[in-house]
C-alpha cells in the first residue's frame, strides 16, 4: 500500500465516525502550494463555507509562497470567521488523513482562536 492509499483509508475511517456523530465537519486539504478548508454537513451532502489561499481575500494578507505555515493560519482564520457568519460555532475536525502537525496543526489553531469549537 502506498501513502496516498493509507492517508485515503485512514480519511475514510475518520470520516464515517463523523458521520454517525452527526454534527458539521470542517475538512481540510493540503498541496505542496496550496491549502483548502470547507465545513460541510455531517453527511457530506451540502457545504456550508469554504477557504483557500486561492481567494483574493486571502492571498492579499499572505506574504510570500501559499503553501507555508502563514497562509494556513490565515486560511483558518477565515473559515473560521465565515462559519460564525453562517451561525456555525461547533464542527468536527477532518484532518484528511494528513498527521496533525505543521500546516494542518496550524489551520486547526487558527480556526480554534478564531472562536471555532472542536
Amino acid at each position: 500500500m502506498d501513502k496516498k492509499t493509507s492517508r485515503q483509508k485512514r480519511a475514510a475511517k475518520t470520516r464515517l465516525v463523523i458521520r454517525s456523530i452527526g454534527t458539521d465537519r470542517l475538512s481540510v486539504h493540503r498541496t505542496p502550494n496550496h491549502i483548502y478548508a470547507q465545513i460541510t454537513t455531517a453527511d457530506g451532502s451540502r457545504v456550508l463555507a469554504s477557504a483557500s489561499t486561492l481567494q483574493s481575500e486571502i492571498r492579499t494578507t499572505i506574504e510570500g509562497h501559499t503553501g507555508n505555515v502563514n497562509a494556513a493560519k490565515a486560511v483558518g482564520g477565515f473559515i473560521a470567521r465565515r462559519a460564525l457568519e453562517n451561525g456555525i460555532n461547533k464542527v468536527a475536525f477532518d484532518r484528511s488523513g494528513f498527521k496533525y502537525h505543521g500546516r494542518i496543526k496550524a489551520l486547526a489553531d487558527a480556526a480554534r482562536e478564531a472562536g471555532l469549537e472542536f
